[in-house]
């Protein structure tokens, strides 16, 4: 957890980090990507995140949303990786369960535990793709997390909403917004 903090304080007090507050309502994301948000956001922007739109309600150590707006073949799906970590690439042609080893990767580079919950065809933007459910030990500080995301794949690229939360309190509080907001993605073309 100090490591995390260390590491925001650090980007924050460089200037490196900005934060735009997202309100409710239909929101464009990406070219290609819209998605009715409920509530207040935070759209945090700073170097090094990844490819993903980090989306917060509570603060990134929280509770996360990683919005995936048309990730190409070929693309990792994560931030660069220090030397010697092992990259997560995006492949179109990946099925589902191959898809979501690709968020379990990501999400225990540090050593963090994964674990498939559910995993379910859905209508995701309008089109045929899959909703999965999970838990995950962050190895940091131990806080055990639950997370659900929508993927669809459009033109042989990955469209995405994953969200992150403590257990306990922040996951249960926001999963109906979530949910909706999963619901309501629309992806053009």
């Amino acid at each position: 957890m100090k490591k995390i903090l260390l590491i925001g304080l650090s980007l924050l007090l460089s200037g490196c980090v900005s934060v735009a507050k997202i309100e409710g309502g239909d929101r464009v994301v990406g070219e290609r990507l819209t998605l009715t948000i409920e509530g207040a956001w935070n759209h945090v922007n700073a170097p090094g995140l990844g490819p993903a739109q980090v989306w917060t309600m509570e603060g990134m150590t929280i509770d996360q949303m990683l919005i995936y707006t048309g990730l190409k073949d070929g693309e990792v799906i994560h931030a660069p990786s220090p030397s010697g970590q092992k990259s997560f690439t995006f492949k179109s042609s990946m099925q589902p369960d191959e898809i979501v080893g690709l968020f379990e990767g990501t999400f225990t580079r540090d050593g963090s535990t994964f674990k498939l919950v559910k995993l379910e065809p859905a209508n995701v933007g309008g089109q045929k793709g899959f909703r999965f459910e999970y838990a995950l030990v962050r190895k940091v500080d131990s806080v055990r997390l639950s997370g659900v995301g929508f993927v669809a794949v459009s033109r042989n690229e990955l469209f995405a909403v994953v969200y992150q939360a403590p257990r306990l309190v922040f996951f249960e509080r926001n999963a109906a917004r979530i949910e909706n907001i999963g619901r309501s993605m629309r992806i053009k073309g």
